[in-house]
């Protein structure tokens, strides 16, 4: 579940707590308390599924008195009902509280899955920041993309804006007789981010034979279950990017390898 949508779900259930104070002013068979459970019902089933426990939970809740006759008055019904309201609070609060305290917390798949997006994003946009990077006040000193380092140095900076735990410089095992230093590892996501800027002296065929070797490298790594190989090209020397991009990406034996050359 992504941040956005998560703070929307926190929004619309908070929605509903607020609701609760009219509530509890109206008689227990008020048709705007039968609108509103049924809304907060539906609600909690779009989002957490028909048989999740936040749902179970919800509907758990007694409004009116479990054993009644027909001496039973008035103020008892509304007194069930009341104390139903709270109940009710008091579960929708806990859920709320839930989603911001395991916000980060979840399924792995899912958690990679949303930070692939974030990556794909930073990728696309990566061209433009660096172009505006250039175009400062005054004329003042800036950051220009120039080689890799550079791609390096701007990507560390636009990574963090999604990630927490960002280590560069991480050493990987040994391969072929050497070892060597990967960019980025995303350690909570066990995502390894390789950069690449292209240049005179660097020919297509020999980033292939690169990442060729990074993948057999980073596919025994304990940290990386996925490899993510930026390829800054800002002057077009790659002839056929998505060509290149799908002869690389690949996915085999819990380890994925995804190819990006921009722009």
């Amino acid at each position: 579940m992504k941040l956005e949508e998560r703070n929307k779900i926190i929004q619309l259930i908070e929605k509903q707590i607020s609701e609760i104070r009219e509530l509890k002013t109206l008689k227990c068979w008020s048709p705007q308390f039968k609108a509103w459970k049924r809304k907060t019902a539906v609600l909690l089933e779009k989002v957490f599924g028909d048989d999740s426990r936040q749902l179970r939970d919800f509907e758990k809740i007694e409004y009116s008195p479990g054993v009644v006759s027909n001496l039973t008055p008035e103020s008892e019904f509304q007194k069930r009902y009341i104390r139903g309201l709270e109940d009710a609070e008091a579960i929708l609060r806990s859920i709320t509280e839930e989603l911001l305290e395991f916000q980060g917390i979840g399924n792995p798949e899912e958690k990679s899955t949303n930070a692939v997006e974030d990556l794909e994003r930073i990728f696309g946009r990566f061209h433009q920041v660096a172009r505006q990077l250039r175009d400062r006040h005054e004329g003042r000193p800036t950051l220009d993309v120039n080689d890799e380092y550079d791609v390096q140095d701007l990507l560390h900076a636009l990574l963090k804006l999604f990630f927490n735990d960002i280590r560069p410089e991480e050493a990987t095992p040994s391969y072929a007789g050497r070892s060597a230093r990967m960019d980025f590892l995303l350690k909570d996501e066990k995502i390894v981010v390789e950069v690449k800027k292209t240049r005179d002296s660097l020919t297509e065929k020999q980033i292939g034979d690169q990442l060729i070797q990074d993948i057999e490298r980073y596919r025994v790594h304990p940290d990386c279950n996925h490899l993510v190989c930026f390829i800054y090209d800002p002057e077009g020397r790659i002839g056929n990017p998505r060509g290149l991009e799908a002869d690389l990406s690949r996915e085999e034996e819990g380890f994925k390898v995804s190819v990006y050359i921009r722009p």
